[in-house]
């Protein structure tokens, strides 16, 4: 059995305007994701849902916890490996689709890694690792839609 991770955070709505929820338009989606320790996160809805454009929203942040979390098991793989990465940006990007409940679901999220390694030899393990670093993603193995890494590696 392996070892269990206990993450706690508290969301904290800040967006009543006088009238609290009496309406679908009477009050604000801005909110707080505060942990212990760390500053305070500006939340709100997507801004098709009346959320505050300049606020993360949560659609955002489960993309940016799948990219983070990828590029961390791709970095901790390499230095495994001896693969000496100079250089790593993601320019990630997730689809949800509306279902006509108005619910809806993620339908992908494609990551695609940008990454530097110190020397050529190094090019053909270091694209090699983004399938391995996949498939220890904590986050990529949470999720039930396809999350799919389209990498590329430069030597600088």
């Amino acid at each position: 059995m392996g070892r269990t991770h206990g993450y706690a955070v508290t969301v904290r709505w800040t967006g009543d305007e006088g009238s609290g929820t009496s309406d679908y338009r009477s009050y604000s989606r801005a909110h707080d994701v505060v942990a212990e320790g760390k500053p305070a996160l500006a939340g709100s809805a997507d801004p098709a849902f009346r959320g505050d454009p300049a606020r993360w929203n949560p659609e955002e942040l489960l993309v940016a916890a799948l990219a983070q979390c990828h590029m961390l098991s791709y970095l901790a793989l390499c230095a495994r490996h001896g693969v000496v990465v100079t250089g790593y940006t993601d320019a990630a990007e997730g689809t949800m689709e509306e279902s006509p409940t108005h619910g809806g679901h993620f339908t992908e999220v494609v990551l695609r890694p940008r990454v530097r390694v110190a020397e050529e030899s190094m090019r053909h393990k270091a694209g090699a690792l983004h399938h391995e670093a996949s498939e220890t993603c904590f986050i990529a193995n949470s999720v039930d839609f396809p999350v799919h890494h389209s990498p590329v590696v430069e030597v600088g």
